[in-house]
């Protein structure tokens, strides 16, 4: 590929002396010579005794950075993703790497505006409004004991249950007094559907299978349920009165009618948002699909790379990691990453797209802009510039962001 340079550079002289001066320094801490104590040998003695050639990997791991910006320097290149290197060859004369540097792939833009693609009209009709309405009531429903009577769906049973694979209790299948909503599908098929019709008190052996789409080393196996049931309760679903406004406490709304008038706006806003999400992504998909890129292999990690450090984040911020996602689903790191790269070759493409056209429509973002999408956004969170700054990159970052905005406001033109 055009974008993949290939570049020798040979340290040598002063600059390899120097190297090669570290290298005994922080080598000469860690060997032991008899006759002389840990760390006062000579460079000529530690020389003498072990060869020079035990100071090439560590003067050549000094030397490479310096070699790196130099290959970069003389040749006026700038990565968009990490380099590989190699040694050519090494001697007490010198060394010789051979950088691998990925830079930023040609670009050819196809049709990027007038792409006939239109936004959905939202509208939001009265049952989805009545919808809402019922899931609010239930939301403030009291729960009550339901003393006499069977378990039906919407009911919350209080159980005790052990699960048996193979004869053998089932790790972390075993709960007491848990409470359960018959019908929200938390348990494997058919566990909620057996419990519909039992009594306080009663007991029941439930024969069942894991389903196939289910974590590696059960899918599909059968398992034993020894379940029992403690308590039933039931929703009292609260009236459209006066005290279930109150208790809604939103602002303005007093009756039905302020309801409705709430929630549709609430609704329309929600789906004009999805509206606008969807119609941006077929854009995207439109005008990248017009646009030749080739990505390499190396640009394409780097960003699943990326991409993985940041789900990793998200697993953290949720007191989880990945050694235990890849427990739980089954999946290894080569499976992740795999599932991550087509979303990360898209990703590339939309980055390409949008910087492209900032270059060819030669957009430009104001100063006065940034600092005041800066002050905007530090104020919608709560937190200091200095501090939003430090988050996001600094104001570099914002203005690019800016100018990508205004590239995607060229592409919606109609």
């Amino acid at each position: 590929m055009k974008n993949e340079h290939e570049i020798e550079i040979k340290i040598e002289g002063k600059e390899w002396e120097k190297a090669l001066d570290k290298a005994f320094n922080k080598k000469k801490n860690e060997v032991k010579i008899p006759g002389f104590r840990q760390g006062k040998i000579t460079k000529e003695i530690f020389i003498k005794k072990l060869g020079v050639e035990a100071l090439f990997m560590d003067a050549s791991d000094i030397a490479i950075e310096e070699a790196y910006k130099k290959a970069l320097d003389d040749n006026k290149l700038e990565p968009v993703c990490e380099p590989s290197v190699s040694i050519k060859d090494i001697s007490k004369e010198g060394v010789t790497y051979i950088f691998k540097i990925i830079t930023r792939p040609e670009i050819k833009l196809g049709k990027y505006t007038k792409l006939g693609i239109k936004k959905e009209k939202v509208e939001v009709t009265k049952e989805e409004i009545e919808h809402e309405i019922e899931h609010l009531r239930k939301n403030m429903s009291e729960i009550i004991n339901k003393e006499n009577g069977q378990i039906v769906e919407g009911n919350i049973a209080v159980i005790d249950f052990v699960g048996y694979v193979d004869g053998k209790e089932l790790e972390g299948g075993k709960g007491t007094d848990y409470s359960l909503e018959i019908g929200s599908k938390s348990f494997i098929p058919g566990f909620e559907e057996a419990l519909v019709g039992l009594k306080k008190g009663d007991k029941k052996e439930l024969n069942l299978k894991f389903p196939e789409d289910y974590v590696e080393n059960l899918k599909g196996k059968d398992v034993k349920f020894d379940v029992t049931i403690k308590e039933i309760k039931e929703k009292s679903i609260p009236e459209l009165d006066k005290d279930f406004f109150e208790d809604l406490a939103m602002d303005g709304v007093t009756d039905k009618k302020t309801l409705e008038a709430h929630i549709k706006e609430e609704l329309t806003k929600k789906k004009d948002d999805e509206a606008e999400n969807k119609y941006v992504d077929e854009l995207l998909h439109k005008a990248t699909d017009n646009m030749k890129v080739e990505l390499n292999h190396e640009i394409i990690h780097g960003e699943i790379h990326r991409m993985v450090h940041q789900y990793q984040d998200e697993l953290r911020y949720q007191g989880a990691s990945l050694d235990q996602y890849f427990k739980m689903t089954g999946t290894t790191m080569d499976d992740l990453e795999k599932m991550m790269e087509p979303q990360a070759i898209a990703r590339l493409k939309t980055r390409y797209l949008l910087e492209e056209i900032v270059a060819k429509e030669d957009i430009k973002v104001d100063k006065k802009d940034v600092k005041k999408e800066i002050a905007d956004s530090a104020k919608k969170y709560g937190i200091k510039e200095e501090e939003f700054l430090d988050y996001v990159g600094g104001e570099d970052a914002i203005e690019y962001d800016l100018k990508m905005r205004k590239a995607l406001d060229i592409i919606k033109e109609a």
